[in-house]
């Protein structure tokens, strides 16, 4: 994870999903791409209004992507932080692709089964952003080690027992895992909870036969997303004790260059302003693991990126949601083909990008109320394919197993496959 490397992912391996057939399987996919591959699919550039796909859709917008990514870039470089991009926000080796060619030094996974598909596609940096301690995935991982000498992988500690656990589960491994020690907060998530108990996890981490300490790690986010005052002084003061706890374990660290990751899609800004500066004599690799840049939102991130927040504009939303109205039962009210199996609703519902007076108000399994502005009821006959904004991409993928990227004109020019 050292240096960024266009190289360290199974190219062939990701332009081998173009040569895989779609089918019925495929949930979107219009019957006449059925026995296609993407590869001649894209070749015929369709339009996807015209293609008969069956409703709901969810899309990305090629060109909203292709800035994201060059946004986030510029702005991680002019900051001196690298980018381990979330991998569970998609899923999708190809996404994971481009993250690399703009630049990230490697990708982030929560769960050893998210990092296994990354690995089936040849990437050689991951960060599991999580504890490790069940005895099937140390085996794993182990196995992983020992199949290819230059996977680098990092995981985080946050208990004496689960460094035990790893200790004993990695005897047979082929050399030392590295780990970070994890600082939580109070109400939040997996972490340390004290200054003792960081101290206390980094001793038995250094200890280890089998795992080798290389930094902090920490998610700022844990309790949520607010950018109120008190709420982003409560990140900088998380951030802060993060800076004191390497700077106090520097002796203990087991590399030249110290790992300190933080940096969900909200607070990176914040991240990068605390987490940066060190004294000459501490080399420290910054790395974010911001997700959600890549596509963004009309919802939560829209709301809370640093990119994005207060009116700016650095991002731009790339994923949306496709519905068509099949039923109007009532004076203002319309009837979707989009539900919960479809679209996020876990931090606000879908948003109507053609009515800024309408509001969707309900989800069921297979259905969404929106509820029409006076002035939107015409345009909202039976019949009509409406256009969704969303909130929070990470439940929007996880929907999906193959997303068609759209060009300004609206053609066919990807097809995205996830794997979750």
């Amino acid at each position: 994870m050292a240096v960024p490397n266009k190289a360290l992912m199974n190219r062939a391996a990701v332009r081998a999903l173009a040569d895989q057939p779609l089918d019925w399987s495929f949930k979107g996919v219009p019957t006449q791409w059925w026995g296609r591959t993407p590869a001649q699919i894209v070749a015929s550039a369709p339009e996807l209004v015209t293609a008969g796909a069956f409703g709901p859709v969810c899309v990305l917008h090629a060109d909203a992507l292709t800035h994201n990514l060059a946004v986030m870039a510029t702005w991680c470089r002019e900051r001196g932080v690298q980018l381990a991009p979330h991998g569970k926000t998609h899923m999708s080796p190809q996404l994971a692709a481009r993250q690399i060619d703009a630049g990230a030094c490697a990708i982030t996974v929560a769960t050893v089964g998210q990092a296994a598909v990354y690995r089936a596609f040849g990437v050689g940096d991951l960060v599991l952003a999580n504890e490790l301690v069940d005895e099937a995935g140390l085996a794993w991982l182990a196995a992983e080690l020992e199949r290819d000498r230059d996977l680098r992988f990092v995981c985080w500690v946050d208990s004496v027992r689960g460094v035990e656990l790893m200790t004993s589960a990695l005897a047979g491994a082929p050399r030392a895992v590295d780990v970070c020690v994890e600082l939580g907060m109070p109400g939040g998530r997996t972490g340390c909870r004290s200054r003792e108990q960081v101290d206390e996890v980094a001793r038995a981490a250094a200890a280890s036969s089998r795992l080798r300490l290389v930094g902090v790690a920490g998610y700022e986010a844990s309790r949520g997303h607010e950018v109120t005052p008190d709420g982003l002084l409560a990140v900088t003061g998380y951030l802060s004790e993060m800076r004191a706890a390497t700077l106090r374990l520097a002796p203990l660290f087991e590399t030249d260059s110290v790992l300190v990751s933080a940096g969900g899609s909200s607070y990176f800004d914040a991240v990068a302003d605390v987490l940066t500066g060190w004294p000459g004599a501490l080399s420290v690799r910054t790395v974010l693991r911001s997700g959600c840049y890549l596509t963004h939102d009309h919802g939560l991130y829209a709301r809370t990126s640093p990119l994005t927040r207060d009116g700016r504009t650095g991002l731009r939303p790339a994923l949306e949601i496709r519905a068509q109205v099949i039923s109007r039962p009532e004076d203002g009210l319309a009837i979707l083909t989009m539900g919960r199996r479809d679209v996020a609703f876990d931090q606000g519902l879908p948003i109507p990008l053609e009515m800024p007076g309408g509001a969707v108000t309900t989800l069921n399994d297979q259905h969404a109320f929106l509820t029409l502005a006076p002035g939107d009821r015409s345009r909202a006959p039976v019949g009509a394919w409406l256009r969704f904004g969303i909130s929070h991409p990470c439940t929007v993928f996880d929907k999906w197993r193959v997303i068609p990227v759209l060009d300004a004109d609206g053609h066919v020019v990807d097809l995205i496959r996830t794997f979750f």
